[in-house]
């Protein structure tokens, strides 16, 4: 179906994107650099759920009519930690995390047929966006690179308004996250590096930095 209750989350991760959503979301809108977010998910109205899939569309509104999901991706696409609405029309997609080891996803498993199609848009995406030739998204930096490549679907195969945020929780001590915002950055240069993207990164990607020792995160 696409639509997944979720637990109450108790820590990393999980536990502040839901407390952003429901207890402060303008925080959350700030890290976006967009001045109004209405968030869809994950609301504790709605069992905390995430969506996939056709359902991420369908949580946001979003209709596409030049190319369609199912024709760019196979079922099982990425889940969304965060959805919204955006005040000035774009649909907003957050990715978070609070540790440097959740960048160095597992490589893509998929059978055969979806892995063929998958590796197909994770191509097309890399060449479009500028990548340097030949390099695999596939691989140790997959998960990143699959939620870009949605980004991409939306904003140039479907031309679009979205917004995709790549949150980055600091000073979560209980998972050992890092303690500022450069030790984020160091490791997200491995990353763009490793995606052949260094300095490339499209303008409708943020990357922002939730300070989180504060009984109010603030966006740094």
């Amino acid at each position: 179906m696409g639509r997944f209750p979720r637990p109450r989350g108790t820590k990393g991760s999980l536990r502040w994107i839901q407390f952003l959503v429901n207890e402060h979301p303008d925080v959350l809108t700030r890290s976006t650099g967009l001045r109004s977010v209405e968030w869809c998910s994950p609301r504790a109205d709605d069992e905390y759920a995430e969506y996939r899939d056709q359902a991420f569309l369908d949580r946001l509104g979003v209709t596409v009519k030049k190319r369609t999901l199912a024709d760019f991706w196979p079922s099982r696409g990425p889940q969304w930690d965060a959805l919204g609405r955006a005040a000035s029309g774009e649909a907003v997609l957050v990715e978070a995390k609070a540790h440097v080891a959740e960048l160095l996803s597992a490589p893509m498993q998929a059978g055969d047929a979806s892995a063929g199609q998958i590796r197909q848009s994770l191509s097309e995406t890399a060449s479009a966006l500028g990548a340097t030739p030949g390099t695999d998204w596939s691989q140790r930096f997959y998960q990143y690179g699959n939620r870009l490549a949605h980004a991409w679907f939306l904003a140039e195969a479907n031309a679009l308004p979205v917004r995709l945020a790549f949150v980055y929780f600091v000073g979560d001590a209980e998972m050992d996250g890092p303690s500022s915002r450069r030790e984020w950055e160091a490791a997200l240069m491995v990353l763009h590096e490793g995606l052949g993207l260094r300095g490339r990164i499209p303008g409708y990607v943020t990357e922002a930095f939730i300070d989180v020792r504060s009984a109010v995160p603030l966006v740094l």
